[in-house]
C-alpha cells in the first residue's frame, strides 16, 4: 500500500504577512472604536436621568405595562397626556375582576372591583419610579453610581439602558429602560446585590401619541366612581433634630435616607426616610398585652420586619417597611428604643 504525499499545509495563522495584517486590523479597529470612559458613561447616565422626570408627565402615550412583585404580576392599560398644565391618566385593569382608574390633575376617579388591594399611591403617577424622579435628582447621587449599558428595544422602540449601582450594602440595585426620543421609563427593574431581579416593571404595547382624543380618559364603568384628591400640600420634610414622636426614638438608619414625613396616629407613629430614590418607613404602635405576629418577609423589593419590643408595662410593635434589604430593615428596627415615659421624647432619627 503506497501512502499518499504529503504537501506542506500554511494556515493563515501560521503566515507571517496574514499575521502582520491582522495585527494591523485589530489595531486599526481599537483606535477607531468609540471609548467611552467610566466618567463619561457616568454623565451620560446622569443626563438621561435628568429626561425622566419630566418625561413622566409630559409626554403622551398609549399602551400595556406589566408589573410584577415576586409571584405577583399584573397588567394594566394605560392612556396619558399632559394637556393644560394637568396630567390626564386612565388605567384599566387587565386581569381578574374589571377596574379603572382616571386622574385629572389632582383628582383621581376609581372604579375598583371591592376585593382588590390596590394602593393609590403606587400607581399614580404611572409606572413605579415615577415619584422619585419628579424632584431634584442630586440627593440620591451621593448614594448610587449610574452608567450606562448597551442600547435596547422595548415595545418595539429603540432605549438607552441605565444602570443605578448603590454605594453600599442597605440599597438596591436598578435597570431603566429610558425610551430614545423622549426619555419615557419604558421598563425597570429591582435587583438584589447578586443580581436577583425582584420586582419589574414593562411596555408590552406602547404607542406615543401625540394627540389622544378626550373620550380615552373618560371613565367607561357603569358602577359609580369613588374621587380622591391627591393635590395635598406637601409637608417640607421635617429637620431631623426637630422631630418629636411618642416615647421612642430610632438610633440608626443608612446614611443617606432623610425624614421625608411624619406623621402622628391614633394609637401610634410613623417616621418615613427616602434616599431620593428608595423609601422605608417605621411604625411604632402599643400593642398592650396583646400578641402580635412578628418575623420579616419580602414581596418584591418590598421587606416587612416586625418585632415587638417590651419596656417595663409597656410594650409596642415596631414595624420597618420598604424598598430597602432585610437586613437593613431589620438593624434599623433593633435600633428602635423606648424612651422614659417623662421624656421630652425626641427622635433623631440619627445613630448615636
Amino acid at each position: 500500500m503506497v501512502a499518499a504525499p504529503r504537501y506542506a499545509t500554511s494556515t493563515p495563522a501560521k503566515r507571517p504577512g496574514v499575521r502582520w495584517v491582522a495585527a494591523c486590523m485589530t489595531l486599526l479597529t481599537l483606535c477607531l472604536a468609540p471609548h467611552v470612559s467610566a466618567a463619561d458613561s457616568q454623565d451620560q447616565a446622569e443626563a438621561w436621568l435628568e429626561k425622566l422626570g419630566p418625561a413622566l408627565n409630559t409626554t403622551s402615550y398609549r399602551g400595556v405595562f406589566v408589573y410584577s412583585r415576586g409571584e405577583q404580576v399584573s397588567s394594566m392599560r394605560i392612556a396619558h397626556r399632559f394637556r393644560d398644565g394637568q396630567v390626564q391618566e386612565r388605567l384599566v385593569i387587565q386581569d381578574g375582576a374589571q377596574g379603572e382608574i382616571v386622574r385629572r390633575g389632582g383628582r383621581v376617579y376609581c372604579v375598583l372591583p371591592s376585593h382588590a388591594n390596590i394602593q393609590l399611591d403606587a400607581i399614580l403617577p404611572s409606572g413605579p419610579f415615577s415619584g422619585a424622579f419628579t424632584d431634584k435628582l442630586m440627593p440620591f447621587k451621593r448614594w448610587y453610581v449610574a452608567r450606562m449599558l448597551d442600547d435596547d428595544r422595548v415595545a418595539g422602540h429603540e432605549a438607552v439602558v441605565v444602570a443605578l449601582s448603590p454605594r453600599d450594602m442597605h440599597r438596591y440595585q436598578y435597570r431603566l429602560w429610558l425610551e430614545k426620543n423622549t426619555g419615557l421609563l419604558v421598563k425597570s427593574q429591582v435587583r438584589t446585590a447578586q443580581n436577583d431581579i425582584l420586582e419589574r416593571f414593562q411596555f408590552t404595547v406602547l404607542d406615543l401619541a401625540p394627540d389622544i382624543p378626550d373620550k380615552e380618559f373618560e371613565i367607561q364603568s357603569a358602577a359609580p366612581a369613588r374621587t380622591f384628591n391627591i393635590e395635598t400640600k406637601a409637608k417640607p420634610a421635617p429637620d431631623a433634630a426637630q422631630q418629636v414622636t411618642i416615647g421612642w426614638k430610632l438610633g440608626w438608619h443608612p446614611q443617606g435616607f432623610e425624614a421625608s414625613a411624619s406623621s402622628e396616629e391614633p394609637r401610634g407613629q410613623a417616621v418615613s426616610f427616602s434616599d431620593g430614590l428608595a423609601s422605608f418607613s417605621v411604625f411604632v404602635t402599643p400593642v398592650g398585652d396583646m400578641r402580635m405576629p412578628t418575623g420579616i418577609s419580602r414581596i418584591g423589593a418590598t421587606t416587612v420586619f416586625m418585632r415587638n419590643l417590651k419596656d417595663g408595662q409597656r410594650q409596642v410593635l415596631v414595624t420597618v417597611v420598604g424598598e430597602i434589604p432585610p437586613k437593613t430593615a431589620v438593624e434599623v428596627a433593633n435600633s428602635v428604643s423606648l424612651e422614659p415615659e417623662n421624656s421630652s421624647h425626641l427622635a433623631t432619627g440619627m445613630a448615636p
